[in-house]
């Protein structure tokens, strides 16, 4: 007997984060199996158009639709299964048939897939791989098995613990795809879809890791030439010769072009290191044994992958620190900016004090200078008035007054002018 509880409500995305543990579950696989996978790169709007090409898959076999907002949809469609899931930047599109054949790879999973729906795929492919599964008990002769390639160094080991056998050439075969063969000895079904699923992934992650590589070999010439212009900014920046203005504007200039670059490729590298990773992960999870005198999938790919790999890696990381540079370069160069303003600024400030010191001298002696004026003129009003009171019949003589007040007009004249100059500096403070 089940009990219901009243819990709160649910979060609206818990039931989707919930089944995404099992939403992209291997599907089980009968021996003998010919399957057929492509990776194939989209943008935005061939997302939406995925779907309805699904619907109309569906409308051709009268089956049920995929959701609208699928990102993943399989189905049996009798004569062939399909599975297909929808990834960041490539969809994957995987095709199963059940027969036993006489040779490997002589019919693909694509023979009962309707053609036209097939030449109307959004699209351009990635990855293109036809897979061929078949009952094998007998010791493996590599010869043989190198027959159904193209001739080149053969890839292969041995999976769960011998209970299969994979092989490739990790060669495009003049049809376009290129091919696995896995052997199977006692591997369980699901198991088995595991395993391929791997061995997909492995591909289709390591061409997709490898998108970054023609980004990096663009971007070496132009970091190259970036770092000859840092050289020579950083080694004008100790002449003194070289207006700072045509620095800044020349390590502006480079500032922009490398951020540039790290903007349009930061993405693309982030991507393919990701990649990367998971062809790891699952190369681990392959725990390959090696078949005697065949190189392994996992040594195959860490030789031929990790030169590729380290390159775009250390392309990022080039990019990284030149642009750090330039930053430090700017900061340098600023400062120096900086410091010549402060030697403009000191200058023009003892100049501005040896102007001032000149005004106060010329206010001195102005000062001084209205001092006798003013007086002059008061002692000869005196002067006037004495000899206008001398004219009344007064004893006064004009002369003996004019030379008395001559000391006291300059006293009360100097100190006037000397409170009016106070004053005018207390209100300007």
């Amino acid at each position: 007997m089940t009990i219901q509880f009243r819990i709160p409500e649910n979060h609206p995305q818990r039931y989707k984060l919930h089944n995404e543990a099992h939403a992209r579950q291997a599907i089980k696989l009968r021996t003998p199996v010919q399957v057929t996978h492509l990776a194939l790169i989209i943008d935005g709007n061939q997302k939406a158009q995925e779907r309805q090409h699904l619907i109309e898959l569906c409308e051709l076999f009268d089956h049920p639709y995929p959701n609208k907002d699928a990102d993943q949809f399989s189905d049996d469609f009798g004569s062939f299964q399909l599975r297909w899931q929808q990834h960041g930047e490539f969809s994957t599109y995987t095709f199963y048939q059940h027969h036993a054949l006489s040779e490997p790879f002589i019919q693909s999973a694509l023979s009962s897939v309707p053609e036209k729906w097939l030449n109307t795929l959004n699209g351009q492919v990635m990855v293109a791989i036809h897979v061929s599964i078949i009952k094998f008990e007998d010791e493996p002769v590599i010869d043989e098995i190198a027959s159904h390639f193209s001739g080149d160094a053969l890839v292969g080991a041995e999976l769960a613990e011998g209970a299969a056998l994979a092989f490739t050439d990790f060669q495009i075969q003049p049809d376009g795809f290129s091919r696995y063969l896995i052997l199977d000895r006692h591997i369980h079904t699901r198991q088995a879809g595991r395993y391929l699923q791997r061995l997909l992934d492995i591909e289709v992650y390591r061409v997709m890791s490898l998108l970054a590589l023609p980004v990096a070999r663009e971007l070496i010439p132009k970091l190259n030439r970036a770092d000859h212009d840092l050289l020579r900014i950083t080694t004008a920046m100790h002449q003194s010769d070289i207006e700072d203005t045509q620095l800044m504007d020349d390590l502006t200039a480079l500032a922009a072009e490398i951020e540039n670059c790290f903007s349009k490729t930061h993405s693309r590298f982030g991507a393919a290191d990701a990649y990367y990773k998971l062809v790891e992960h699952r190369i681990t999870e392959l725990k390959e044994v090696r078949i005697l005198g065949v190189q392994t999938i996992g040594e195959f790919l860490h030789r031929r992958l990790e030169p590729a790999i380290n390159t775009c890696q250390t392309t990022e990381k080039r990019l990284s620190m030149l642009s750090e540079r330039i930053s430090n370069a700017s900061q340098l160069l600023r400062t120096r900016v900086d410091i010549t303003l402060e030697r403009q600024n000191q200058s023009l400030l003892a100049s501005m004090d040896r102007r001032a010191q000149l005004q106060l001298h010329l206010q001195t002696t102005v000062e001084g200078l209205s001092v006798a004026a003013i007086s002059y003129y008061t002692v000869s009003l005196i002067g006037y008035a004495a000899k206008a009171v001398k004219a009344f019949g007064w004893p006064v003589s004009p002369e003996m007054v004019m030379g008395i007040s001559i000391p006291v007009v300059i006293a009360i004249i100097a100190l006037g002018v000397r409170h009016i100059r106070k004053m005018i500096e207390n209100i300007h403070e």
